[in-house]
């Protein structure tokens, strides 16, 4: 549970109430949709989505390289919408190489993505020290770096010493 402040105590018999109430409505919905629905603005509902997706996925790269503390909601977020991408993508492809391609967009891209921001989300410790293992310059790396410096640092003194006096 997290620290601060507690939660009301009415919170969960609302969300219990809502779950339940949840049920006759998507019965309901069930059976009184049209299996076919033709709307002016289908393109503006993915490329708003999809617009969106990608703001959270920048916030959650974001909150991964700060190590903030919203990572952990932020790879929530994203991984539910991943989720929620894939299903729309596939239900609403229609038969044929379209749907083919959806579900392998599922299968290879969205899902994997959606559970490594499940991973982040259940343990955001070890995400976040794997992860900077990855940022950690490797031993061959670091004595490059520290060669190319003491190189450098050799060249700035020999030009010193070419250069004539300036003190007046």
């Amino acid at each position: 549970m997290p620290t601060g402040s507690p939660l009301p105590r009415w919170l969960g018999p609302l969300l219990g109430l809502i779950a339940l109430f949840l049920v006759p409505w998507t019965l309901w919905l069930t059976f009184s949709l049209p299996a076919r629905h033709v709307t002016d603005h289908y393109d503006l509902a993915w490329v708003g989505f999809d617009i969106v997706l990608a703001i959270v996925f920048g916030a959650t790269a974001w909150a991964t390289v700060r190590r903030e503390h919203w990572l952990v909601p932020l790879a929530a977020v994203t991984g539910t919408m991943l989720v929620c991408d894939a299903w729309f993508d596939i239900v609403t492809s229609q038969s044929g190489g379209e749907i083919v391609e959806a579900a392998l967009e599922a299968v290879f891209g969205e899902l994997p993505l959606a559970a490594l921001c499940a991973y982040i989300v259940i343990d955001v410790e070890r995400f976040q020290s794997t992860f900077d293992q990855f940022r950690r310059p490797t031993p061959a790396a670091r004595r490059a770096a520290l060669r190319a410096m003491s190189t450098d640092a050799r060249a700035e003194q020999r030009e010193a010493r070419a250069r004539p006096d300036r003190r007046a």
